[in-house]
């Protein structure tokens, strides 16, 4: 069985982000040479997420609001952990968002649904963060 790992990286400059890495995803399965497996891709900081769905940007609004009302930003003194900081939202954005994604791989492809994607979901930006990318098979 092959493995390979590879880091992605971003600095989104505003607060929240949802980016579409697919063609990332896609460029490292080139890379890798691996026809048929699993790949694994994982947020590697506590403030973002990977997560799978639509390309839409309907939806993507409506997961901003959604999640601001599950765990509204301000007033950031509603929280215990903003001490120095002013994240704690993010934390939980990350939460429920969540922290991976595993993806099939046949013939060299992504097997995916008709519509599905993977996302980078960033809650706490302006810094450099990572995604994993971990393929095996053969």
């Amino acid at each position: 069985m092959k493995h390979f790992r590879k880091e992605l990286w971003f600095e989104v400059p505003t607060r929240r982000a949802f980016i579409n890495i697919t063609p990332d995803v896609e460029a490292c399965l080139k890379e890798s040479k691996i026809k048929n497996g699993l790949l694994l891709c994982n947020a590697m900081h506590i403030t973002a997420s990977v997560f799978i769905n639509d390309d839409e940007s309907g939806l993507h609004h409506d997961y901003e609001v959604w999640l601001e009302k599950l765990a509204p930003h301000e007033p950031v003194s509603q929280y215990h952990h903003n001490g120095y900081e002013d994240n704690a939202d993010a934390h939980m954005k990350r939460q429920i968002m969540g922290r991976e994604v595993v993806v099939a791989v046949t013939d060299g492809k992504l097997d995916f649904g008709t519509w599905e994607r993977i996302f980078y979901g960033e809650f706490d930006g302006r810094r450099k963060k990572r995604v994993l990318v971990k393929i095996i098979g053969e």
